[in-house]
């Protein structure tokens, strides 16, 4: 089953992301190679793209895990958390309809 990982940062996250990042994207590659991801990116602090020095308010990531459990473990060990990017993390089954 799918599930929604909707993580929100602290202030002033950029820099604490900035430095986590390769270890962060290294574990959603390995996601999408296993055919596991489904969506995964950043939340941008404005209505851009590319927010700048804005940054971001936190991620949302969205792949296949064997139960609720499983995917409230991985969510927990994400480099993003251990490097206090995130102050909190929410995660949910998700039922995809559309497309």
């Amino acid at each position: 089953m799918y599930y929604a990982i909707i993580a929100e940062d602290v202030e002033n996250s950029l820099a604490k992301r900035l430095e986590a990042r390769p270890d962060h994207l290294a574990r959603l590659e390995l996601l999408k190679q296993q055919g596991r991801l489904f969506a995964a990116g950043p939340l941008p602090a404005i209505d851009s793209e590319d927010p700048g020095p804005a940054g971001f308010t936190g991620s949302l990531v969205i792949a296949e895990f064997d139960s609720l459990e499983d995917a409230t473990r991985w969510a927990e060990t994400d480099p993003y958390v251990h490097a206090g990017v995130y102050k909190g993390v929410t995660v949910k089954p998700y039922k995809k309809v559309l497309p």
